[in-house]
């Protein structure tokens, strides 16, 4: 069997045919997007899944990874507003929102984002002091946060974080650093040791003045005791009543030998000639208490006891 040229033909175009097609079928995995270019100029952006171009024509430019990234951020020396300087990394987030925009408009994303990142942080850390550097991270990656998003902008990429990792201080400044926290600690210490001193000695002296407006109130009550116990034995005198009178002074009397009998300072107790008849009659003084109260309840006031001498030593039984 002879083949013509057209029976080879077809076959050739068929294969050619399924080639064409097989070129022009791309696929986009997720997580990407690649642009296409038309004789080397941008024409549209192919989303994941399965996308047709035109072979030979169209080709595609560049493959852009549109997950969140991150990028490290080496150690570089700072020198702080006042003159110290410390060793600083870090590290970004960021992602890419529009490949055009990341694929044409700078030349190379990650290394532009690197440098971006470490001249703001010098200018950031650079322009505070080292007490607000080590206090402030916070601060410090929220000013870097928005001075970097707003630079990477017009790249199409969304800078969605940059943390400070480490703040390295030299080894001399650390130890003068931690001399000084101790010198403050210490400080802290003695003020608060001042203070408790202080709230003693105010809580001692108001414990003072308490107890002493409690003495003079004692005494006070005391006083108006006395005062009326002066004031009924008064009255019972002004209404001729002798034995309250023998009771009051029999009363003072045993205070008094009492006194003069507990001196630690004599050892000889001379007893006056009227003691021995008083020391005799403390019963009788017993009785004529009781008499007098009982009648101060039983009678009226308008009743008088019958006038009775007053006690001598001779009726209290002591010797001239």
């Amino acid at each position: 069997m002879t083949f013509t040229g057209f029976d080879i033909l077809i076959p050739v175009l068929v294969v050619f045919v399924l080639l064409f097609l097989l070129a022009g079928v791309k696929t986009v995995p997720q997580g990407y997007n690649y642009t296409v270019e038309r004789f080397g100029r941008y024409t549209r952006t192919l989303m994941p899944g399965l996308n047709i171009i035109v072979p030979f024509i169209d080709r595609i430019g560049a493959r852009m990874n549109m997950m969140e990234q991150v990028l490290d951020v080496p150690t570089q020396e700072i020198i702080t507003r006042d003159n110290a300087t410390v060793a600083v990394d870090g590290v970004a987030f960021y992602q890419v929102l529009s490949a055009p925009q990341a694929a044409y408009q700078v030349s190379g994303l990650e290394n532009a984002i690197l440098n971006l990142t470490m001249t703001n942080i010098r200018s950031v850390m650079g322009s505070m002091d080292l007490d607000e550097l080590l206090s402030n991270r916070d601060v410090i990656n929220e000013r870097l946060l928005r001075i970097v998003d707003e630079a990477a902008a017009n790249w199409g990429i969304k800078i969605t974080r940059v943390e400070i990792k480490d703040i390295n201080p030299p080894a001399n400044l650390v130890e003068s650093m931690a001399r000084q926290m101790m010198a403050e600690r210490n400080k802290r210490a003695e003020i608060l040791e001042a203070e408790g001193r202080k709230q003693a000695q105010i809580l001692e002296a108001e414990g003072r003045r308490e107890a002493a407006f409690r003495d003079a109130e004692a005494r006070e009550r005391a006083a108006e005791a006395e005062a009326r116990a002066t004031q009924v034995v008064s009255e019972a005198i002004a209404q001729g009543d002798v034995q309250a009178v023998n009771y009051f002074i029999a009363q003072k009397y045993t205070e008094a030998l009492a006194k003069i009998g507990s001196s630690a300072n004599n050892k000889i107790v001379l007893m006056p000639f009227e003691a021995s008849s008083l020391i005799g009659t403390l019963g009788g003084i017993g009785a004529i208490a009781r008499e007098v109260f009982a009648n101060g309840e039983e009678r009226p006031a308008a009743r008088r006891s019958p006038a009775r001498p007053p006690l001598t030593p001779r009726d209290s039984g002591g010797a001239e």
